[in-house]
């Protein structure tokens, strides 16, 4: 068992490095704009469309999909108009448990949240927490590789809904 996750793990490493380095050429994509840690990608699809194919891409990295919450339903169920928001919430255990292991306080943080958000003007965000201020926020100094890689996932992951 062992070594089945770390071959799918060192297959799925290989495959993401090359996508970082495709993606790294863009400045752009996927940078904290601002202390607070959050990243934002803008979609070139409409909410349904990049909910499905977020889904999907999870699916096929044979990341574990927890759960997804409807936020803008459960605000309409307590009578609270608001613009569509989901919140996916994956992660894959062998890595994600690295971060817990090096301070339990970042089980805040795992698994991954990204947030998928409409603005006023219509377009769609996917929203989540930079690893980088993660490990700060934590004070986790010995993950570097680890957090890089999560950073190269969801990164792949998002850049799913960028074109149409």
């Amino acid at each position: 068992m062992n070594r089945r996750i770390s071959a799918h793990f060192s297959s799925l490493a290989t495959s993401l490095v090359l996508v970082l380095l495709v993606l790294s050429a863009t400045t752009s994509f996927g940078r904290a704009d601002s202390d607070d840690g959050i990243v934002r990608v803008k979609s070139a699809v409409p909410m349904p469309e990049a909910i499905s194919r977020i889904k999907a891409d999870i699916a096929a990295k044979g990341i574990k999909f927890f759960f997804e919450v409807d936020q803008s339903k459960l605000a309409a169920d307590a009578g609270i108009k608001l613009r569509p928001s989901t919140l996916l919430v994956f992660g894959n255990p062998p890595l994600g448990t690295q971060f817990i292991t090096a301070n339990p306080n970042a089980g805040l943080d795992w698994p991954v949240r990204l947030l998928l958000t409409q603005d006023d003007n219509g377009d769609v965000w996917a929203v989540w927490t930079d690893f980088g201020w993660i490990a700060k926020r934590h004070n986790i100094t010995n993950r570097e590789a680890q957090f890089k890689m999560a950073t190269t996932v969801v990164r792949s992951i998002t850049s799913t809904i960028t074109s149409k």
